[in-house]
């Protein structure tokens, strides 16, 4: 049987774009495997768009009712048995909390033990893996995870974001952008070491390329100014002045910072525009009122002041952009008003990377046909350091995702 020190080195070997058929040969040799196909989850996290052999097409396989959506959803491999004989095997990609998408192996019955399974669970994570620095370097998997045609302004904001989870021992993070194909000024960044976690989510005024060119700047002043070592104040404040230098003011970009102490679980905060914070802490839900500060790009040389807060074991945080907490029912009720907070208790047992698009879904099925500004979600599900942990089972951040 295969052993995972030889599937990585397969992969490693293998080009690119061929890591698909490179794993499809050597698990048919090691495990006896009929069929393998990779299904990757689309941009609007919506339907699995197979990848399979050259030169094949196949219909994308929605998340919802189906057995590999099943997979995706709980991120626990599933299998099934077909015509008796044959054992269909759907077995989670995920790296550090990424949800790249499904591994489809089918197995002879014979062949299908549970250390096979295990062998094809490790398999898939190191396909993860080894998808991740592919894509620098090729465009077959971005192509295949379109369901439909991004705007130019959305190629570049997805080609901006980090990606849409990521966990680790202290929190899991999920976020998620819609309209996912059209999406033009919200984004969000994160970036973690030993010590810090640090977020940050922008939405830059305006529609279309404008925007997404507006958010680029602000995104990337704001990683420049992190990766010097400096304090979030002086993050906003060198990114502000940059934003400025380049619009004079005609244009800026509201932002909410943050940065959480990996130790204790405090906060600093930098509230410089729209993006709204909640709370879940056990079944109470409030909104982190933070002192508004100038937009970046608004004004020249704007001084930025952080405020502090905390976070317990097992509180769940909620960043959501304008086109979220302001946005209209047909009878006229913002969405922050009430419908916020039930979707939020409806949702509490939901793992982190689940929750913006629970939210969004309801925020679809919420909001008037003239609500279609951009969407923002952002989701942090804090556990703190080990030890820390609340022993109370059923909160938010009850058990830390699968992380592979």
């Amino acid at each position: 049987m295969t052993q995972r020190p030889e599937v990585a080195r397969a992969l490693q070997a293998s080009a690119p774009h061929a890591l698909v058929d490179t794993l499809r040969a050597v698990l048919a040799e090691g495990y006896g495997a009929l069929s393998v196909e990779l299904l990757l989850a689309d941009y609007g996290a919506t339907a699995l768009a197979p990848f399979g052999a050259v030169g094949t097409a196949a219909a994308p396989v929605p998340v919802a009712n189906s057995a590999e959506g099943r997979a995706f959803g709980s991120q626990q491999p599933r299998q099934r048995s077909r015509h008796g004989d044959v054992v269909e095997h759907h077995l989670p990609v995920t790296v550090r909390g990424e949800r790249t998408g499904i591994l489809t192996v089918r197995l002879p019955v014979e062949r299908s033990v549970p250390e096979a399974v295990d062998g094809l669970a490790q398999a898939a994570g190191l396909l993860g893996h080894e998808l991740m620095v592919a894509e620098r370097d090729t465009d077959v998997y971005q192509r295949a995870r379109r369901i439909s045609r991004l705007t130019l302004a959305a190629e570049m904001q997805w080609q901006l974001l980090p990606a849409r989870a990521c966990s680790a021992e202290e929190y899991a993070i999920g976020a998620h952008l819609e309209p996912a194909y059209d999406t033009h000024g919200d984004n969000y960044d994160w970036a973690s070491d030993a010590d810090e976690l640090t977020l940050a989510v922008t939405d830059g005024m305006g529609t279309g390329v404008d925007a997404s060119m507006l958010t680029h700047l602000a995104v990337n002043a704001l990683r420049n100014a992190r990766r010097a070592g400096i304090s979030i104040e002086d993050q906003a404040a060198l990114a502000d002045q940059a934003l400025y230098a380049q619009y004079r003011g005609a244009a800026y970009v509201s932002t909410l910072l943050l940065c959480f102490d990996l130790a204790t679980g405090r906060v600093r905060a930098v509230d410089a525009g729209s993006p709204q914070l909640w709370r879940l802490r056990r079944r109470t839900i409030e909104r982190i009122e933070l002192e508004p500060q100038m937009p970046l790009g608004m004004f020249e040389e704007t001084h930025y002041k952080a405020q502090e807060f905390e976070v317990l074991p097992g509180d769940r945080l909620l960043i959501v952009s304008d086109g979220v907490y302001a946005a209209h029912s047909p009878q006229g009720e913002a969405y922050a008003e009430r419908a916020l907070a039930r979707t939020l208790h409806a949702g509490r047992l939901l793992p982190a990377a689940d929750v913006p698009r629970a939210v969004l879904r309801d925020l679809a099925a919420y909001r008037d046909a003239e609500s279609l500004d951009d969407s923002l979600v952002l989701c942090v599900d804090w556990f703190g350091r080990q030890g820390d942990r609340p022993a109370e089972p059923g909160q938010a951040a009850g058990t830390v995702p699968d992380a592979r």
